[in-house]
């Protein structure tokens, strides 16, 4: 059940951008909201100075916590109609950061794998088990230090837990988190009915038996139970967890759309739901002055947040030889970095290079893959060669002749950190790019029998984007 944190976590549309639009008379009422230690304030810091790596930065985290913010068990029938196990209260399951841009109003979202394979204390591992490592960990030293008090025990070692999160997330992407805000299953299941539901969009019907998803082709509104399905399917769609991961952004762009709408923000029942629901399920860092974020705030639409996904090299990393069979996600650490600092500044120039031929052979099961990918390097200046498929292989290449090193490991790298082959066969001119049953990288998103770049369609709050 590890996906239920994903849609978690678009219940923090309402504190992140609805306290903008309830103004100071209808904000003080959620000063009940909970509170932890979870950013280091400089003392220095004054109220509404803009940070000084040019963006407030928030990272949002979803995750599967079977309790209130009190430590009460959530009531068994909500756990029966979300499906929820026992227990994933030690993962992440959710991982988005919210870029704005120092004097702007748009806001720039990236999600972050879960399983993102990355360096953190304890050794490498998969980024939501930050959060865990942490907490147990912090737990043994108080008590081994003498503690007895459970709550105090507890609390320790969650605020560990959510500083260790804080600090993977930093390590990655090179971003200074500003503030931090945390939600659950009693979030999910509160804020989507609160708001009468959400509108979303499938390319084709589908239905699933773990997750409970049943759902026609076309847009709809689902809410509670069945937008937690919407979101947590996996089985029949084209890239997984990927897949799944965009239809999280979905729901999160038309989460805000309809928080923001007059529907909802000039009903008091509406509003006093959703504040009611924050209050008992959210955590948000203590330095966060909700008055002082939303007069910067003030201005932002429901269609000015745009989200994307930060670079992956291998959706399929097999991480640990002696368990072949273990996958993550690999991420390049340099590229997640650039990513990040590039949605809030303007690319360099780059000077224009010759002319570069690239074919592309498309090696897995999608159909249509080899098209939407020279697409993308045709957008990038590259000159589109033949597109054809090619014999079966799990992972991509990209070979070129030594006179195009420079310009293949280009290709390699704006297609997500492929490997690349030097090869005296390759046309001279030519690059070649052979796409593997695991790619991901751009163009993939596209899934079996779509049309070519239909995948590709930025998400963003202002209207329905289509997704599997």
């Amino acid at each position: 059940m590890h996906a239920l944190g994903k849609i978690a976590v678009a219940g923090l549309a309402l504190v992140v951008l609805g306290g903008t639009a309830y103004g100071y008379v209808n904000l003080h009422a959620l000063d009940g909201v909970s509170r932890d230690s979870v950013i280091d304030v400089d003392p220095g810091t004054k109220p509404g100075e803009q940070p000084a790596d040019g963006s407030l930065d928030i990272l949002l985290v979803g995750r599967d916590a079977r309790a209130d913010n009190q430590g009460n068990p959530l009531p068994p029938e909500v756990l029966r109609e979300l499906r929820a196990g026992a227990n994933g209260d030690d993962l992440t399951d959710t991982l988005i950061v919210l870029r704005i841009p120092n004097g702007t109003k748009e806001v720039k979202a990236f999600s972050v794998p879960r399983d993102s394979y990355v360096s953190m204390p304890g050794g490498k591992g998969k980024i939501n088990a930050a959060f865990g490592r942490a907490k147990a960990a912090e737990a043994r030293r108080l008590r081994n230090a003498g503690e007895t008090d459970k709550a105090k025990i507890d609390q320790g070692a969650l605020t560990a837990g959510r500083r260790a999160t804080r600090q993977a997330v930093e390590d990655l992407t090179g971003v200074k988190i500003d503030h931090f805000a945390e939600v659950n299953l009693l979030s999910f299941y509160e804020i989507s009915k609160a708001i009468g539901g959400v509108d979303v969009c499938l390319k084709r019907a589908t239905k699933d038996e773990n997750s409970g998803a049943d759902f026609r082709a076309g847009e709809q509104r689902v809410a509670g139970a069945d937008a937690l399905a919407f979101v947590r399917q996996r089985d029949g769609l084209p890239g997984t967890d990927l897949a799944r991961m965009r239809r999280q952004q979905v729901f999160l762009a038309g989460l805000a759309r309809q928080v923001l709408s007059a529907g909802t923000l000039a009903d008091p029942g509406k509003l006093g739901d959703l504040i009611d629901a924050v209050k008992r399920s959210v955590v948000l860092d203590n330095a966060w002055n909700l008055l002082d974020f939303v007069a910067q705030m003030r201005g932002v639409s429901g269609g000015g947040i745009r989200f994307e996904t930060i670079p992956i090299v291998n959706v399929d990393y097999r991480y640990d030889p002696a368990n072949p069979r273990a996958t993550a996600v690999q991420v390049d650490p340099a590229a997640v970095k650039a990513f990040a600092a590039s949605l809030i500044g303007t690319p360099p120039p780059v000077t224009p290079a010759a002319p570069v031929t690239v074919d592309v052979a498309n090696a897995g099961p999608k159909v249509g893959l080899a098209n939407r990918v020279a697409g993308v390097l045709r957008d990038k200046g590259f000159t589109p060669g033949p597109t054809r498929n090619t014999d079966s292989r799990r992972t991509s290449l990209v070979r070129f002749g030594p006179e195009l090193a420079e310009r293949g490991a280009e290709v390699a790298k704006l297609l997500g950190g492929l490997a690349t082959q030097q090869s005296a066969t390759v046309p001279a001119g030519h690059i070649e790019v052979v796409l593997g049953s695991v790619y991901a990288g751009p163009g993939a998103a596209g899934g079996g029998g779509a049309p070519a770049g239909d995948g590709d369609e930025p998400i963003t709050s202002n209207g329905v984007v289509c997704v599997y």
